[in-house]
């Protein structure tokens, strides 16, 4: 860490600050702020505070500097000074990675295009009818790189297009034809660039797992392991209940056809003798 000579005096005291909650807690992750409105920000780390989650904005020296003095301590948040790019706020608290993942991705919302954005995916316009009428719109849609035609008297976009592919830019032209279409092709909120849970560093990419289908693959795991135990013979205490089930039932199963009488067999038994009997009366007619 930097002596105290290379942080503005003023900063010092912010540092210090910063620094305690990032070994006070657990959980320290790195945010980015780009393109959040400052309403919406405010409001967003009003949500995230009341989760328990409260959000430190502060320049990226004053973020850099903490977190270059609190991996002295604890070497896992080192990774964490690669992601102090652009717009940055940090985040200390306690909690799950891969839950808090999943609240940041609630504050994002769809936004349109001003022009100038790097596409983050394909941006896919479907063919079907406008809301346009007829007239100049057909060649700016057409010369922006739209399939537009007149058909019917309403004008249309004959086939589905992807107008711009992830990784290229948005220009202008486009974005605001996009905007006409109320298609809103890019996202604003915070954006959880990495996390730190103790001494475990999780890039995005680790932690961008869809819970409820992870659950429902557990869920279904389980259920066709404890099948295979019970098919198996396999004494746990989770097949134990089940497996004394089909003996039972087994069990009922021979004594019935072996004509064997207990408490359990002699209502069957009688059902059973009462069939047989009914069908031999009507084969010999009586």
């Amino acid at each position: 860490m930097p002596g105290r000579g290379s942080v503005r005096p003023e900063k010092f005291t912010e540092v210090e600050s910063l620094t305690r909650t990032v070994l006070e807690h657990r959980v320290t992750a790195v945010v980015g702020l780009r393109g959040v409105p400052a309403a919406a920000l405010q409001s967003m780390r009003r949500e995230l505070r009341a989760r328990g989650h409260p959000i430190t904005v502060s320049t990226n020296s004053a973020i850099r500097h903490a977190l270059e003095k609190a991996s002295g301590t604890r070497p896992s948040l080192k990774p964490l000074l690669d992601q102090v790019t652009d717009q940055t706020a940090i985040l200390s608290a306690e909690g799950n990675p891969f839950a808090l993942y999943q609240e940041f991705l609630k504050t994002r919302s769809p936004t349109p295009a001003r022009g100038g954005e790097i596409a983050p995916r394909d941006i896919f316009v479907p063919a079907g009818t406008t809301n346009f009428k007829p007239g100049p719109i057909v060649g700016e849609l057409q010369h922006a790189g739209f399939p537009a035609a007149i058909e019917k008297g309403k004008v249309v976009l004959k086939k589905d297009t992807t107008i711009v592919k992830a990784g290229q830019t948005i220009s202008r032209e486009v974005a605001g034809m996009l905007t006409r279409l109320d298609i809103l092709p890019l996202e604003v909120g915070l954006n959880l660039r990495a996390v730190v849970d103790g001494e475990t560093f999780y890039p995005p990419d680790v932690l961008s797992v869809d819970l409820e289908a992870k659950r429902t693959e557990i869920a279904r795991a389980s259920r066709t392991a404890l099948g295979l135990a019970v098919q198996l013979g396999y004494l746990a205490p989770e097949t134990v209940p089940l497996l004394l089930e089909r003996a039972h039932r087994r069990a009922l199963g021979v004594a019935i056809a072996t004509g064997y009488p207990t408490k359990e067999t002699i209502e069957p038994l009688f059902a059973k003798a009462m069939r047989e009997a009914a069908a031999v009366s009507k084969l010999t007619g009586h």
